[in-house]
């Protein structure tokens, strides 16, 4: 089976958007901060999306069985392909829990972020590959597990000095206009040379993500997740 790429969507983007993706994510599930289930679930979406429900809210006495009851006849009613539980706030055991419950009740595969998916069957939902690691490398760590993958333009330097190499994380807006392509790790880069450093920019361009999306195909993931407002022009014109 092809590899599945959803945009994640929020309420108004889908509203706005008269001609949606092939494959979206309704981005805005979140834990009610009034009662013990999920709130701002979708009441329409086309057949075969995804559902995303993060803890933007953090959890707090939430009903992991209320929630999996309300999951479950969301997935059926609009024919939902997959959930995703983004789980971004770690060390939480009413979290741990919750996702242990859906992994076992949902009808479709549930994706869970790598903070919570060690010691459940299920898929694992992956950061997005950071430019300076291979995507190889990147995935080595849950090999034997079925792996989902957040996408992104990713953009770091790394500054080698005689103290090492400093990683830092790079505006999109602050990218080189343009580079040498570098195949092995799916991006492009610039070098300078400082009088104390070499400073490498590295950034993943449309093009060097289409290349990431079929070599991360080639390598066994079967599902990737992307912001709409960030991939979807960019992946067109890739």
């Amino acid at each position: 089976m092809a590899i599945r790429h959803y945009l994640a969507m929020t309420p108004s983007e889908i509203r706005a958007n008269p001609h949606l993706p092939p494959n979206i994510a309704w981005l805005g599930c979140h834990f009610s901060p009034y009662c013990t289930h999920a709130s701002n679930l979708p009441k329409r979406l086309p057949p075969g999306s995804a559902i995303i429900l993060d803890d933007v809210t953090p959890i707090a006495g939430h009903d992991p069985e209320r929630i999996a009851a309300q999951l479950t006849a969301c997935v059926q009613a609009l024919k939902a392909d997959a959930v995703l539980l983004d789980l971004q706030r770690p060390g939480c055991e009413e979290t741990a829990a919750l996702a242990a419950v859906l992994t076992q009740r949902m009808p479709c595969p549930v994706g869970v972020s790598s903070l919570y998916a060690r010691e459940l069957s299920c898929p694992v939902l992956l950061p997005p590959a950071p430019c300076h690691i291979s995507l190889e490398d990147h995935l080595a760590p849950w090999q034997g597990r079925e792996i989902w993958l957040e996408t992104a333009l990713e953009a770091q330097t790394i500054r080698l000095t005689e103290a090492g190499a400093a990683v830092r994380p790079l505006p999109r807006d602050a990218c080189p206009e343009d580079g040498f392509p570098e195949e092995a790790l799916l991006c492009h880069y610039r070098a300078e040379l400082e009088p104390d450093a070499a400073v490498f920019t590295l950034w993943r361009t449309p093009e060097d993500l289409v290349r990431l999306l079929s070599r991360a195909e080639e390598l066994g993931v079967t599902r990737c997740f992307g912001l709409y407002q960030e991939l979807g022009s960019a992946l067109a014109e890739g």
